[in-house]
């Protein structure tokens, strides 16, 4: 079993992606995958979308290769979305331009949000309305939004409201359990061959 993270901030050493480090650290610790690959888009590693992605254009081939590869290997995703100005950042929505069904078709995915006060339920709208009609990608219907983020799953225990962390840490296992149950059923689903059709090729 292998799941793959996605930090969706641009920001250099982001909320999100310490989200994603301790939400990774969870199912390495816990055993509740064999194997996690963890992708940072901080900085904008993956250029604005243009056609050559559609047209074969070697530049774009061999940029997305190993995400792909890494990608198609996954049972299941985590996506960690800050809110920017009440919407998930392009970069992130950029990715799932780039994502397509080979990669992430008919796998489950558990969104978290972070917010340095109490919105975050923005993005989680978004990612559901907005991200999976092409790509197939399944959002399962837990969800994870971390409220005043620099407070909590911090490595110095000094550093985090005592209540609120213990309650995300809990929380967070709780949801990445039934993220692994939908891959496992999941899994079932995509080797039953119904998916594998070339006649409807998006999403309506």
């Amino acid at each position: 079993m292998k799941i793959s993270i996605i930090s969706g901030s641009h920001r250099q050493h982001s909320q999100s992606v310490k989200v994603a480090r301790f939400m990774q650290r969870t199912l390495q610790e816990q055993g509740l995958c064999d194997e996690t690959w963890l992708f940072d888009l901080a900085d904008n590693p993956l250029p604005l979308w243009d056609e050559g992605v559609w047209e074969g254009d070697p530049a774009w081939q061999e940029r997305l290769a190993p995400i792909r590869s890494q990608l198609s290997e996954s049972d299941g995703l985590v996506v960690v979305s800050p809110e920017w100005h009440g919407q998930a950042p392009a970069g992130l929505k950029n990715f799932f331009l780039l994502c397509g069904k080979d990669q992430v078709g008919h796998k489950p995915a558990l969104i978290s949000t972070v917010s340095s006060g109490d919105g975050g339920a923005y993005p989680v709208a978004e990612l559901r309305m907005s991200s999976y009609k092409n790509n197939r990608i399944c959002y399962i219907p837990e969800q994870i939004i971390v409220r005043n983020v620099e407070s909590v799953l911090n490595d110095d225990s000094e550093q985090n409201n005592p209540d609120a962390d213990s309650y995300f840490r809990e929380r967070i296992q709780y949801a990445l359990g039934i993220l692994l149950e939908y891959a496992k059923a999941l899994r079932q689903v995509r080797d039953s061959g119904v998916t594998a059709t070339e006649q409807f090729q998006n999403g309506m």
